[in-house]
């Protein structure tokens, strides 16, 4: 086998490794939002995250990691839109960013 054959199949397997490592992050993103939605009292909108930015970065244990930074977006009255942030980094949840919230106008009185 040549060297530009090899080359080709760890590019195409690395290819793949990456793919199939983010769909597993973004499915643990997406539970993950689930869950703090559920718990909050919160609307997790399109019931998705979208990716923002992917960055190589070192874990508590000092391993190679991939972080992933997922935007969504949830509704904490039905009838807004707001935006949130989740930081995985592999598949573990490194940081969740429900950003400011209206608070209901029986809880200000």
């Amino acid at each position: 086998m040549a060297v530009q054959e090899i080359l080709g199949l760890l590019i195409v397997a690395s290819g793949g490794w990456f793919v199939w490592d983010s769909l597993k992050a973004r499915e643990a993103a997406n539970a993950a939002m689930r869950h703090a939605c559920e718990t909050q009292g919160l609307l997790f909108l399109n019931d998705t995250v979208a990716l923002r930015s992917v960055w190589p970065v070192r874990n508590d244990e000092g391993h190679l990691r991939m972080r992933r930074v997922y935007d969504f977006e949830y509704s904490d009255t039905g009838h807004d839109r707001r935006k949130g942030s989740i930081t995985m980094v592999a598949d573990s949840v490194s940081s969740l960013n429900i950003g400011p919230r209206s608070m209901p106008e029986k809880t200000l009185q």
